[in-house]
């Protein structure tokens, strides 16, 4: 890891490490983009729009997550299908907007997590994300689970539940798996209560 120049890839939402991101690609230059990931074997880097819409400049948080390419399949319609899976998060430190619109940065990458247990208070989230994952269709279904690591449990929930954007920025941006739990607790027994 360290510091790269990696292609980016703006969004109106927040990727994960170890998320699911299906994409469907219409737009010549993330084609381009994603050919090239694909041929390069490198991955993209995913930021949140602060201001702006995909389709033109845009102002985007600092922090974000590699994605890479795992599996992807022609559409119809000049579609380009593609599921992509969060890495690592990174700092942004340098972004240049191309001639042909596609986004270009210097990142660097944010050491992981500790690996530490979900603590005894929060098990009743481990039990909630059991329950649903499931239903959430074959987004999750190859995703490799780990409900004893805190930052995995944590990562999932906060992708899962329908968050208001910033809040899942703010959890991104968070090095610390129970401050993690601690953002979501209120949201969660409101929506349980």
């Amino acid at each position: 890891m360290g510091t790269a120049h990696i292609p980016l890839f703006p969004l109106k939402t927040v990727l994960f490490p170890g998320g699911p991101l299906p994409l469907r690609v219409f737009e010549p230059r993330y084609l381009d983009m994603v050919s090239r990931c694909l041929r390069e074997n490198i991955g993209f880097g995913v930021l949140l729009i602060r201001s702006g819409t995909e389709v033109g400049p845009v102002d985007t948080f600092k922090i974000g997550t590699v994605a890479e390419i795992v599996d992807w399949y022609q559409g119809s319609e000049g579609l380009l299908c593609i599921k992509a899976e969060g890495r690592y998060r990174f700092e942004l430190e340098f972004l240049d907007r191309q001639l042909d619109g596609c986004y270009v940065g210097t990142i660097k990458s944010i050491e992981d997590e500790p690996k530490i247990p979900v603590p005894d208070e929060y098990q009743f989230l481990i039990r909630l994300l059991k329950s649903v994952i499931g239903e959430l269709g074959n987004h999750y279904q190859n995703t490799l689970k780990n409900y004893a690591d805190a930052a995995w449990v944590g990562y999932r929930l906060t992708e899962i539940l329908p968050l208001p954007l910033e809040m899942k920025q703010s959890s991104l941006e968070m090095n610390d798996p129970i401050a993690r739990f601690g953002l979501l607790i209120p949201y969660v027994e409101e929506k349980t209560a």
